[in-house]
């Protein structure tokens, strides 16, 4: 970490030939004013020997390692010509003499490295929390972006101010977006694009320009390309804090979405119960008369044709308010069901017998496993559920085809299920039926409806906290399942 951070130090700061020549020479002449005082004083080899150490500390701490080192020679020089015997002479007669400048030697360049070290430890830490403070900066700047407006403009300029970089580029994927401030020409700020098609980070020190994908977990969402002095390691960490920048504006995104399509839903709701039950008036009305048509026998065998018709439209006009209301009670925020025991073998035969006409033509094969004490539930809720299985099983089944009626129950636990030998549910589908208002591509073809059926099916069946699904398969026919806990009362 200390060496990446030493390499990073801007290039300002790095010393070049010429200072060091200069810091050079200002030890040498320190060291010349040490030896001429030290000799006109008479100074002894030792004390002379701390203050030519004391010089070499002074310029490894000011200077460096190099220079200091440089100095120790030239003291070590001085104090052999000078002040060891024979003196105007670097001849060492004494063996003492050797082991005190051999000394002095190692002990100027320990002294040296440590001071060097202990000035660099010094460097990298005020370097360290300078670039921590200018990240701090830029994450404080991030949580007052404008939600409202894409993040790469923003960020680009928070960047470019926080670090001093020359140019910054950030290519936004999700919006297809390249935002760029600084000198680049035209060609140069696709570079954040080409690192993000190219998928890979790079660092070019010779045109000190830096580029980093933007990721969020394993997926890159971006890229940014920097032009300046940046260390590697703030690259990644200012590409880190851009990524939180973009994830903050989608997610804001997604509940503002959330939030209009939520709106969007009450208001088709609030009109689909105001419709239906502006509705229910005049279809009772016309439910009324072509009844009374047919039953005053007046009419002939055309007419007759024509009253059925519009009975029977005017019938199914009726149940498709019904549910229409049933869905807007389903989707208010809360549901309260009317729980009442429920004996389910009753309630399946008498859904099977309301729907005789529905059902003429198609045997019905009832296999039912009760446990014997009846099941909490809402009635009316249920019995939609059923119903609503059944007149599918029938619209969707060829004439003649029989349809089954499973129920298992167990102590905790209803499994109901209806299945028929109709046309196949696409796999695709299979989730999508549930839902208001879709349909397949074969039923849109080939039966004509409304799509709200099974979705008032699913809401009925989480309001008694239970799901719904369906299996279809080439030789097993298409099964509708309901499974629900069985809701003790007052649960």
């Amino acid at each position: 970490m200390t060496s990446r951070l030493t390499m990073a130090i801007p290039l300002t700061e790095k010393r070049s030939w010429i200072q060091l020549l200069a810091q050079c020479a200002m030890g040498c002449a320190a060291i010349a004013i040490v030896t001429l005082i030290a000799y006109k004083l008479h100074f002894p080899v030792a004390t002379t020997g701390f203050a030519y150490l004391l010089v070499v500390v002074v310029i490894a701490l000011n200077f460096g390692l190099w220079q200091a080192t440089f100095v120790s020679l030239i003291a070590v020089s001085c104090l052999n010509y000078f002040f060891i015997l024979p003196i105007f002479s670097f001849a060492v007669a004494n063996e003492r003499d050797w082991v005190a400048l051999v000394s002095f030697q190692v002990s100027a360049l320990i002294v040296s490295r440590l001071s060097s070290r202990e000035q660099r430890m010094a460097r990298d830490a005020n370097y360290e929390r300078i670039q921590m403070k200018k990240l701090y900066e830029l994450s404080r700047g991030i949580l007052l972006f404008d939600l409202h407006t894409p993040p790469g403009p923003q960020l680009v300029q928070l960047i470019r101010r926080t670090f001093l970089a020359r140019d910054v580029a950030i290519f936004d994927a999700s919006l297809s977006r390249l935002d760029h401030q600084g000198e680049w020409s035209a060609k140069e700020q696709q570079t954040a694009k080409a690192a993000f098609v190219a998928d890979r980070n790079d660092d070019d020190h010779a045109a000190l320009t830096t580029q980093r994908l933007i990721r969020t977990g394993k997926e890159s969402i971006g890229a940014i390309a920097i032009r300046g002095e940046i260390d590697p390691l703030i690259a990644n960490s200012i590409a880190s804090l851009a990524a939180i920048a973009f994830e903050r504006h989608r997610s804001y995104e997604k509940e503002a979405r959330a939030e209009s399509a939520h709106q969007a839903e009450q208001l088709r709701v609030a009109v689909l119960d105001a419709l239906a039950h502006a509705f229910k008036t005049p279809l009772t009305a016309i439910c009324t008369a072509s009844s009374g048509l047919i039953e005053m026998g007046t009419l002939d065998k055309a007419e007759s044709e024509l009253a059925d018709l519009i009975n029977e439209e005017s019938i199914s006009l009726n149940q498709l308010c019904t549910r229409l209301l049933q869905t807007a009670k389903l989707e208010a925020s809360t549901v309260t069901l009317r729980t009442e025991p429920v004996i389910v073998s009753r309630l399946v035969k008498d859904v099977v017998t309301e729907l005789a006409g529905t059902l003429k033509g198609h045997p019905v094969e009832l296999s039912i496993e009760e446990q014997g004490a009846p099941l909490q539930g809402d009635r009316e809720l249920l019995k939609m559920i059923l119903t609503q299985y059944l007149d599918n099983a029938a619209k969707y089944s060829p004439p003649d085809t029989p349809i089954g009626i499973a129920v298992r129950e167990s102590a905790a636990e209803l499994l109901l299920s209806v299945r028929n030998t109709g046309s196949l549910i696409q796999l695709e589908d299979r989730d999508r039926v549930f839902e208001r208002f879709y349909r397949g591509a074969d039923a849109k073809e080939r039966t004509p409806g409304t799509g709200v059926g099974l979705s008032i099916v699913k809401k009925a069946a989480e309001a008694h906290r239970g799901h719904v699904w369906v299996i279809s398969a080439e030789d097993e026919g298409t099964t509708f399942f309901l499974s629900m806990p069985k809701i003790q009362a007052g649960g």
